[in-house]
């Protein structure tokens, strides 16, 4: 994988220069930034074979794949504002360390306690890919004068959508080699990579550049845990019994504002979110975005595995477009900056993908299944290149890292939305009637993204006064 990203990085390499973009930075950013997305995905395919080596039920082995939420929605704004107060050299190379760790960790571990430990060291020490990759894009910017090209942004998308469709079938093939071990000891050579490309090409950040002690708020980075921890735990699990989480995070939350409000150096700057309400919508949209992916992600493919009768591999490959086709579509529209028509463009694919959905029932032909699919694999491709360009207009600049955490940690909080979503509409086995219920509910999801793109005013001027500025 290393050796296929230096070849991609060769083609537009070249040495650093007063007027141009370090093109030596692109391979080291995209190796780390993948880190996430691939031990999200390959986990997929290993779930069954951990249980049975270790005699766990599924609702065991399902905290392997909560670890790494919980660990990654947390970690990505924390470890972001590290990297805004003292730069992204160190946390990178910290959170490559912490990855090769935790892969050891799996390959030795005795017991299934073991190994969500080490999901959780996974998901912090792979927190530090995609803040410091934005970090790095906005410092060029400032160093050269000029607004980064917007390949560099699409790369990373690319790469990120590529390996989430790679991912199982790369821990299928792992786990026929290797057994399942081999899923977890895949990131001690992924770490290696990291350290020895983060050491030759990161910059090191001028001491002017250097934060302080002083700017790390740790009573702030403590609620927003704490807060976090229990809406997450309630989404994974809602239930009547579970009343006093929600609770908790309603608490958690007040504190934090009233907290953030009061320090010089808040973790999260509420009066700053507050006067940017452009960044809070597109924090929305990444939730609704995340929502509606993940809700035909899994709904759909319970469904036709249950309710169409298909094998796992079949409905892998009837998948398989969707991922193809956002590929294509981030590809062919990275290069124009515009923001607005790419959502709009998303948010009419994802209407129209619900709407088909409530079509279709157990005899429905299976070229109206892939162009549902296919139709899916629009907002894939432009929603998330979309929300991705936004954040980095519309944060500050000097919290680029930890507004870019932020936004991961809303995109998991509509990932696990869509999980409680399913669980909430989805009887076992999956029947037509469960799966029109989950495209109801993506249909006002979506309904709700669009009304919430078009009433952005905002979105028409993103990038476009800052790159007049620099030209």
């Amino acid at each position: 994988m290393t050796a296929t990203l230096e070849r991609f990085g060769r083609r537009f390499r070249r040495p650093a220069q007063a007027d141009g973009f370090d093109r030596r930075l692109i391979v080291p950013m995209i190796v780390s930034s993948v880190l996430n997305p691939v031990n999200s995905s390959i986990l997929a395919v290993s779930l069954v074979p951990i249980g049975i080596a270790f005699g766990a039920p599924p609702a065991q082995t399902a905290w392997l794949v909560s670890a790494l939420y919980l660990a990654t929605a947390i970690g990505q704004p924390v470890v972001g504002r590290l990297i805004d107060l003292y730069g992204p050299r160190r946390l990178y190379l910290a959170g490559a360390a912490l990855t090769g760790i935790a892969g050891l960790l799996g390959l030795l571990a005795p017991a299934l306690w073991v190994l969500v430990p080490a999901r959780v060291i996974l998901g912090f020490g792979t927190c530090a890919g995609y803040p410091a990759s934005m970090y790095l894009i906005r410092s060029e910017s400032e160093r050269t004068g000029r607004d980064s090209p917007a390949t560099v942004l699409t790369a990373l998308s690319i790469a990120s959508q590529t390996v989430i469709v790679l991912g199982p079938t790369a821990g299928g093939l792992l786990v026929h080699l290797g057994g399942w071990r081999a899923t977890f000891a895949v990131n001690i050579p992924l770490a290696l990579a990291c350290l020895a490309l983060g050491t030759r090409r990161l910059p090191r950040t001028p001491p002017a550049r250097r934060g302080s002690r002083s700017g790390l708020d740790a009573p702030g980075i403590a609620l927003f845990t704490v807060t976090l921890v229990a809406l997450l735990l309630f989404l994974m699990e809602p239930a009547v019994a579970h009343w006093y989480l929600p609770v908790l995070a309603v608490v958690a939350l007040a504190a934090l504002v009233v907290r953030e409000l009061r320090t010089a150096e808040p973790f999260v700057d509420v009066r700053l979110l507050g006067g940017n309400l452009p960044l809070v919508a597109t924090y929305v949209r990444g939730t609704l975005s995340a929502l509606i992916a993940y809700c035909f992600l899994y709904g759909f493919t319970q469904w036709l595995e249950d309710g169409r009768g298909l094998s796992a591999a079949t409905a892998g490959l009837v998948l398989l477009p969707m991922s193809l086709a956002g590929i294509g579509v981030a590809a062919l529209t990275g290069r124009r900056k515009g923001i607005r028509g790419k959502l709009v463009v998303g948010a009419i694919a994802q209407i129209a993908a619900a709407c088909l959905l409530l079509t279709v029932h157990t005899s429905t032909t299976v070229w109206v299944l892939v162009a549902a699919v296919c139709i899916m694999g629009i907002p894939q491709g432009l929603n998330n290149l979309a929300i991705q360009n936004a954040v980095y207009y519309q944060a500050e600049p000097d919290r680029m890292a930890s507004s870019a955490g932020l936004l991961r940690t809303f995109v998991y909080l509509g990932a696990i939305g869509s999980a409680a979503a399913g669980g909430a509409l989805l009887t076992r086995p999956a029947g037509t009637a469960a799966l029109h219920h989950l495209s109801q509910f993506m249909l006002i999801a979506a309904v709700l993204f669009l009304v919430l793109t078009l009433a952005d005013r905002s979105l028409g001027r993103v990038g476009r006064s800052e790159a007049a500025g620099r030209s």
